[in-house]
């Protein structure tokens, strides 16, 4: 189903003549590699940083050093932040950050629990959606089910 959601994401980029560029924190460019498979993605997938080091966070993508001490590098204000820089490096249509916890060593706490993701999406300097998921499982079926939410929430919107 993971690819046919891709896909269909993939298709309608296309028809609406849109393109995307994706800003991987938690995801690590597992969303532009994804996506790259879509027949034609040379006509909507411009690219994307992997920004999983908190110093590619503020060096490339411009996100405040205190924003990052204060609210952790996965949180939903550093994930705005590193997807408004990533606007300001590659021109698209829409931007797509991701920031979480897949694994334990992060920021994790009782109230970010490993498993959850924060995604933030821009389109025309205005806010497409913002989201925290929760996700279960191996770091791969928390990265493979934050691929899917946010191919099927592009779906949803586009």
């Amino acid at each position: 189903m993971r690819k046919d959601l891709i896909n269909q994401c993939g298709q309608l980029l296309i028809e609406k003549r849109l393109t995307i560029a994706f800003a991987e924190s938690a995801t690590a460019g597992r969303l532009a590699s994804e996506f790259s498979m879509v027949t034609d993605a040379g006509k909507f997938l411009i690219g994307g940083v992997v920004c999983y080091d908190a110093r590619l966070k503020e060096t490339l993508l411009g996100v405040p050093a205190q924003e990052i001490k204060q609210f952790t590098p996965e949180s939903p204000e550093v994930t705005r932040s590193l997807t408004l820089g990533l606007s300001k490096l590659i021109d698209a249509d829409i931007f797509i950050g991701v920031t979480g916890l897949t694994c334990p060593g992060g920021s994790e706490n009782p109230e970010k629990p490993v498993g959850t993701i924060f995604i933030h999406a821009v389109r025309n300097d205005k806010q497409l959606f913002a989201s925290r998921v929760l996700f279960s499982g191996s770091q791969e079926a928390i990265v493979t089910a934050t691929v899917d939410y946010i191919a099927q929430k592009l779906i949803s919107i586009l």
